[in-house]
């Protein structure tokens, strides 16, 4: 779900303010880069090939040197060639420092003297196992979430927490079971919130309260969803026969208020086309015949009055 309204209950944990931000970290193409590197190794390669014909053993000690410092440094230089794929990121730290991120795909280069970290930035699934826990009413439930989600501050990702990913799977974790106590599996009035009814009211709430939690590691929370949602197997059956029963008495309260209606309508149809004058007695019966046939969940047995209604 859309976490563009970040109302943050109160029982979510403040969590504490990063002390680094993501930055851009300075790069250069790395195909000049690459092909300098590439010269420097010729370079040495051609001085200690020199050094063999030098007319003397000063000469000969001269360029095997020069080619030592010039293959050191070419490898040196091509220690700071790394490659980005589309979807990920490098962390640059120097001696332990944090210099930037590059995200530019492609051949870069950076300081040689500096470290890269990847990291993906890819967007991610997160299916959490199935969760046993009692909803607001006490009643025990299974449930289970899948959360989409992506690492926006690859500097909070790194620095921030020790491992992102199992942060980001605990704390969904914990957001699930936390949603799940605070509503019931199937609200007893109608304007309360329930699992089962409001699954995309409560799936909202379930995405703002994980932003807020995983907000410190530099990742965004893009959907969550339930995928698994039932009683617990002890009292799933008794909680069926509960459905069902609410579900007949449902059906039995509609189908009364629309009887209730046709006899409405049909007294006041017959009394305004004066078909026949019905007093107290006869209303009586009719609308109880007529209640008879309307709500009764089989067909009825008519019985044939030889008399009166009065015999």
């Amino acid at each position: 779900m859309s976490t563009s309204e970040p109302a943050v209950t109160a029982d979510v944990p403040e969590m504490p303010a990063p002390r680094v931000r993501e930055f851009a970290a300075h790069s250069i193409g790395g195909g000049l880069a690459l092909l300098l590197g590439l010269t420097g190794l010729g370079a040495a390669i051609a001085l200690f090939g020199l050094s063999g014909s030098a007319p003397s053993a000063g000469a000969e000690g001269g360029l095997i040197a020069a080619g030592v410092v010039v293959l050191l440094a070419s490898l040196i230089a091509m220690r700071g060639l790394n490659t980005v794929a589309p979807g990920e990121a490098r962390v640059v730290q120097l001696f332990g420092r944090y210099r930037g991120t590059i995200r530019q795909d492609g051949l870069r280069w950076v300081n040689p003297f500096t470290s890269r970290t990847r990291i993906s930035t890819r967007v991610r699934n997160h299916e959490t196992a199935v969760l046993k826990v009692n909803d607001a009413y006490g009643n025990p439930i299974e449930l289970a979430a899948v959360v989409v989600w992506k690492v926006q501050d690859t500097a909070q990702a790194t620095f921030e927490v020790d491992d992102f990913a199992e942060f980001v799977a605990t704390q969904t974790e914990t957001a699930v079971r936390h949603i799940a106590i605070e509503y019931p599996y199937d609200a007893h009035d109608e304007d309360g919130l329930s699992l089962r009814g409001n699954a995309e009211e409560i799936t909202e709430k379930l995405a703002v309260e994980l932003q807020v939690r995983v907000e410190a590691a530099g990742v965004r929370i893009i959907e969550s969803r339930f995928t698994h949602l039932a009683y617990a197997p002890e009292i799933a059956s008794a909680m069926l026969q509960r459905q069902q029963a609410g579900a007949v008495v449902a059906a039995r309260r509609q189908i009364v208020d629309g009887a209730v209606g046709m006899v409405e309508a049909a007294l006041a149809r017959i009394a305004e086309a004066d078909i026949v004058d019905l007093d107290e007695e006869r209303k009586a019966a009719m609308v109880s015949n007529l209640m008879v046939v309307l709500c009764g969940d089989r067909a009825p047995q008519p019985v044939l009055n030889t008399g009166t209604l009065y015999q």
